[in-house]
C-alpha cells in the first residue's frame, strides 16, 4: 500500500483533499466527498454556522461527518492578518478543530495570497496552538519562512483559484519540494486528473481540489476520478520513476545482437 500522509503526526490514508464551494448543492457535495475517498475537508467559515441556530442557508456542517472527515476551515475571504487570525479563533470556540487553511488574498480580481499578512497570521496561529496548513503563492523563500514559524505544511498553488490551467508554477513548486521538512500539497489551479498526476508524480505530498469536481457535469464521478489518480501517481512516485532523458535508449541492445551475428 501507498505510505500513509502524516501531517502534524496524524495519518491520512488519502491524499487528495477536498474543497465545498461551487457544488450546486449540498447534497452533490456530500456525494462527492464520499466517491473521493479524502479524509480533509475545507470549509469556508463564511458558509458555516457557527451560532448553532441551525441557519438554514449557512448548513453546510450538517451534511459533512465530523467523524468520517478533519474539518479544515478556511479563512478564505480574510483582507489581512487580524481578520484570518478572528476567524481561526471563532472556529474553535464554536468547536472546531485546532486546524485552519490559512488563506488571505485582498485582490478579489485574482485571489492570490498575500504573502506579508500570511506569515504574520502564521506566526500568531501557530503561538496560539493552531495546526496551520498555509495557501501560497509558489514561492520558495516564503514557504521556508512558513516552515521556520512553525507551519504544518506549505500549500502553494498550482496556477489562480478556479483557473484550471495546472501546474503553471511547477518549477517553484521543484524548489519548495526539494527544500520542504513539511508536507507540501498543491492547492488551486487543479483543473483535471492529469494536473493531480503530475503534481503527485513529482514529489508533491498531496493535492487540494474544489472546482474541477464540484462544476463538473457529474461531480461524483470526477470525484472518483481524482481519487484513482492521487492513488495511481502517488505509487508511481514511490515505484521510482525513470530519469527523462534528452536522447533515445534503446529497450533491447540490438546493436550488440547485429554486431555479433
Amino acid at each position: 500500500m501507498n505510505q500513509k500522509l502524516t501531517i502534524a503526526g496524524r495519518e491520512f490514508s488519502s491524499r487528495l483533499l477536498l474543497g465545498t464551494g461551487k457544488f450546486s448543492s449540498n447534497e452533490a457535495m456530500r456525494d462527492a466527498l464520499d466517491a473521493s475517498g479524502a479524509e480533509i475537508v475545507t470549509v469556508a467559515l463564511r458558509r458555516a454556522d457557527l451560532s448553532g441556530k441551525k441557519d438554514p442557508y449557512a448548513n453546510i456542517l450538517d451534511f459533512i461527518d465530523p467523524k468520517k472527515y478533519l474539518l479544515l476551515p478556511n479563512t478564505s475571504g480574510a483582507m489581512n492578518a487580524e481578520e484570518a487570525v478572528r476567524l481561526a479563533r471563532l472556529a474553535a470556540a464554536a468547536g472546531l478543530p485546532m486546524w485552519v487553511k490559512l488563506e488571505i488574498h485582498p485582490d478579489p480580481h485574482y485571489l492570490l495570497p498575500d504573502p506579508i499578512e500570511t506569515l504574520a497570521a502564521a506566526s500568531q496561529l501557530v503561538k496560539e496552538g493552531f495546526v496551520v496548513l498555509p495557501y501560497i503563492n509558489a514561492d520558495p523563500v516564503l514557504a521556508r519562512r512558513l516552515q521556520d514559524v512553525g507551519t504544518a505544511t506549505v500549500m502553494p498553488l498550482g496556477s489562480p483559484i478556479g483557473s484550471n490551467r495546472g501546474l503553471d508554477t511547477r518549477s517553484q513548486i521543484e524548489i519548495i519540494i526539494k527544500q520542504a521538512s513539511v508536507p507540501v500539497i498543491v492547492d488551486a489551479g487543479i483543473g483535471a486528473p492529469s494536473h493531480a498526476a503530475e503534481a503527485l508524480e513529482m514529489g508533491a505530498d498531496a493535492v487540494l481540489v474544489n472546482t474541477a469536481i464540484a462544476a463538473a457535469t457529474f461531480p461524483s464521478r470526477m470525484a472518483n476520478a481524482f481519487r484513482v489518480t492521487v492513488e495511481a501517481a502517488r505509487e508511481a512516485f514511490e515505484a521510482g520513476l525513470p530519469m527523462r532523458l534528452d536522447h533515445a535508449s534503446p529497450t533491447s541492445p540490438l546493436a550488440a545482437f547485429l554486431r555479433n551475428s
